[in-house]
């Protein structure tokens, strides 16, 4: 579905390879300074640099941005809140090209649902805490590739999405999530969290000082020997039945 060959950017990423199949969530994980942003911003086609990315096999550069909209929907790590605005608004500004009406409502009903938006959709950006402003943005970048509203949608990138969520709002865009892979559709996602990674992800790409360091399954890149090679911290796993869990050693 996706597929990177000798993708970077100068002096931030070093040139990397890999691919994307359809229906996985792929986390990339590293210390801040890592080149997560920076990959995420180039896949998603907003950031030139070196390389050749294919969406369906098609070359990122060779798709209108229009066209572009439609595969795939980016969320940045920060915005600014457009303050003479509604959440209602805003939203309508990311319906896909071609929705019909009923289906647009439908969809912006369901997701504001989950995300607990329901009472927002009439409150001004400005007055939105940062929770809630978040939780707006998710709305928003999701509608634009949700299956129901946009049957071309491919791709889902998210820089680090769950700021300023609590736990509850974590789980519910983590169920959004599972049901956008579901559907056939991946997303990336830049991470913070290990341990939400370790339960999440499909796969992990781990990074360090703008290199690839490692890719694959979440279990087999999930190491307690790596991670504290790459974070210079000891880790060691957890386990309990199926659970999992990565903890620093206590000094």
């Amino acid at each position: 579905m996706l597929q990177l060959c000798q993708v970077g950017v100068k002096g931030r990423l070093e040139p990397l390879s890999g691919q994307v199949a359809a229906g996985v969530q792929v986390h990339l994980i590293g210390p801040n300074g890592a080149g997560k942003s920076t990959l995420l911003a180039r896949v998603a086609g907003i950031l030139p640099g070196l390389g050749e990315i294919r969406l369906s096999e098609k070359l990122l550069g060779d798709y209108s941005g229009m066209e572009l909209a439609k595969r795939r929907a980016y969320l940045s790590q920060q915005q600014s809140a457009m303050s003479l605005m509604p959440v209602f608004q805003y939203l309508a500004l990311h319906r896909p090209v071609g929705c019909g009406e009923s289906v647009l409502e439908s969809t912006i009903t369901y997701l504001c649902r989950r995300l607990k938006l329901t009472d927002k959709l009439s409150r001004m950006l400005s007055k939105l805490s940062g929770g809630e402003w978040q939780r707006v943005r998710l709305a928003a970048v999701l509608l634009q590739v949700w299956p129901t509203v946009n049957p071309q949608s491919q791709l889902l990138l998210l820089d680090e999405p769950t700021n300023s969520l609590d736990v509850a709002q974590k789980a519910a865009l983590d169920h959004l999530l599972r049901e956008f892979c579901h559907s056939g559709r991946s997303v990336m996602i830049c991470a913070h969290d290990l341990n939400h990674t370790l339960q999440q992800a499909d796969e992990v790409w781990l990074l360090q000082a703008g290199r690839l360091i490692a890719k694959g399954s979440t279990l087999d890149v999930m190491v307690p020997e790596l991670l504290s090679r790459v974070y210079e911290i000891d880790f060691h796993l957890q386990s309990s039945g199926s659970q999992r869990w990565i903890m620093t050693k206590s000094v």
